[in-house]
């Protein structure tokens, strides 16, 4: 196929950006806004600081810890011009969860917000972290809202819990720093490690997908490609409430709209309807990319059901299923059509999208361009058009493979290099594409992966428990929420006081929503658990 031309940085694509946009607004959040050359200013501060006060070498791993505020794009955007990679990690994570992640990538710095630092500070004594960056939800604003900003979240809120760190730096005293320091560009090759971007594997241990400034930069050309009227030049105006941690937001905002010099407006809590409120008040939103969950409590929302409209011209839908009745009531709420996409962490994440003009309902659309997709079955021989099987990507945004994990890379990735989806897929004779199943036992809970044996492996650990075993089912209001049933060797141990064990050890969406407890589990001749037959 007509592979695109991907001899491009992610560095180098803003630089361009950058020169060509300059004084238009790129980001915005809490009321504060950054123009495409204060972030350049901003994230060259941040890159000269780790050049010249820290150790690390390009290729070297941060992580992020921070969720939708400005600091987000500085940061990530001051580490890839360092030369180094880097490791989004979700700011609700477990002690547990953190650790592994941060263990795995082998991360030597992180910046995280103060509301998380506490988890970090438990877990720093068993991590190669030496340099730890501490950001306040008011680091970018003026003077007076930073301290009004500063003291709500830590005295009003109480959003910030007591931790001890050894030598701390405040975010805001590194790109003070920075402005005195000579900043070097690093020559980096397009194909170099850009992002570690962990997704669950069937084994429960979240895997780092190794993504290149090559896939990255292909995808967000596909994509723009692809949704040209979504992506329109210096239009746009785009509301973002998904996590740019999540790799389908990073490339949705960090990547496409800032490479049409389109601005985002950063949510940097969804679950709060009432800052979404205000913002379809406070501008004129053209683009809402959310998903299935997002779009349906925001529809309960009596405030939001009276807003206008009329300046809503597109919304996307991606990271899980989008039922037909979501659809149908947005559409008659906004008069605007989701156009609903699919994609995995290990393709960048887009393989293909409806289009405006061109929506299959049911369907995940075609694919964007320079990507050949089919389904095959068990053995890898195709299937006939129409037939149902695994579905397989091949292009440019296909990842370079698991970090350190070159035995779970080959079960994904063949010679060839076609990625195998793990989803069982249709597609008709026109192209449109249609998942009809997982092959995997992932569980799919607001757009975000859980695994079953994870939940398993936690659950496992309470005395209490004999054996486990964790399915999906289907929720009304996260698509699909996590089922426990539960061998127990202490009848008097409790729903509850199974959950509150879960909560100390897992993130909230992997909690289970319901517990049955069983005399036993069904099992094969061997002795494997048959979710299947607990489905």
């Amino acid at each position: 196929i007509d592979r695109m031309d991907v001899g491009q940085t992610i560095t180098q694509m803003y630089s361009e950006a950058c020169q060509k946009y300059g004084s238009n607004p790129v980001f915005t959040a809490l009321g504060c806004t950054l123009t495409f050359d204060e972030l350049d200013l901003l994230s060259g501060n941040f890159a000269a600081y780790l050049q010249e006060n820290t150790s690390l070498k390009p290729g070297d791993r941060v992580a992020l810890q921070l969720p939708n505020l400005l600091q987000y794009p500085v940061a990530a955007l001051g580490v890839l011009k360092a030369g180094l990679v880097l490791v989004n990690t979700n700011p609700l994570y477990t002690e547990r969860e953190l650790l592994h992640q941060l263990h795995d990538s082998g991360a030597r710095a992180i910046v995280v917000l103060e509301n998380f630092a506490h988890t970090v500070a438990n877990i720093l004594p068993e991590t190669d972290i030496k340099y730890l960056f501490v950001a306040q939800v008011g680091d970018l604003h003026p003077p007076l809202r930073r301290l009004i900003l500063n003291f709500a979240v830590k005295y009003l809120k109480r959003a910030v819990h007591s931790y001890h760190i050894p030598h701390p730096i405040a975010f805001r005293t590194a790109l003070k720093e920075g402005e005195k320091c000579q900043f070097c560009p690093v020559e980096v090759d397009p194909q170099a490690l850009a992002l570690l971007q962990y997704t669950g594997g069937t084994t429960g241990v979240a895997k780092g997908a190794m993504l290149s400034h090559a896939n990255l930069v292909a995808n967000m050309r596909q994509s723009c490609e692809h949704l040209p009227d979504v992506y329109r030049e210096q239009q746009e105006t785009i509301a973002a409430p998904l996590p740019l941690y999540h790799i389908y937001a990073f490339t949705m905002h960090l990547m496409c709209a800032a490479y049409t010099g389109n601005h985002s407006i950063l949510i940097p809590n969804p679950r709060d309807t009432g800052s979404i409120v205000k913002i379809f008040r406070d501008f004129n939103i053209t683009c809402f990319i959310g998903l299935n969950t997002l779009y349906n409590s925001l529809m309960h929302d009596r405030s939001f059901r009276r807003l206008d409209f009329s300046g809503l011209r597109n919304c996307s839908a991606g990271g899980m299923a989008l039922t037909s009745d979501t659809a149908k009531r947005w559409k008659e709420l906004t008069g605007c059509t989701i156009l609903e996409g699919y994609g995995l962490t290990e393709a960048s994440p887009v393989v293909s999208s409806n289009q405006n003009g061109y929506v299959v309902a049911g369907s995940i659309g075609k694919p964007v361009p320079n990507t050949e997709v089919k389904v095959a079955d068990d053995d890898g021989s195709d299937m006939p058009v129409g037939e149902s099987g695994e579905l397989w990507v091949r292009g440019p945004q296909v990842m370079m493979g698991y970090w350190q994990r070159s035995d779970e890379t080959a079960k994904v990735i063949t010679e060839d290099g076609w990625l195998k989806t793990g989803d069982i897929a249709q597609i008709d004779k026109e192209g449109f594409i249609r998942i009809v199943d997982r092959k995997k036992d992932m569980i799919l809970v607001s757009g975000f992966k859980v695994f079953p044996n994870e939940v398993e492996e936690v659950v496992s650990m309470h005395p209490g428990v004999v054996e486990c075993a964790a399915i999906g089912v289907p929720d009304d209001e996260s698509g699909e929420a996590v089922k426990l049933f539960v061998v127990r060797s202490d009848k008097a141990l409790t729903e509850q006081e199974l959950r509150s064990f879960c909560r100390e050890r897992l993130t909230g969406y992997k909690i289970p929503k319901h517990v049955t407890f069983l005399e036993e589990l069904p099992k094969s001749n061997v002795g494997k658990i048959l979710r299947r037959e607990l489905r």
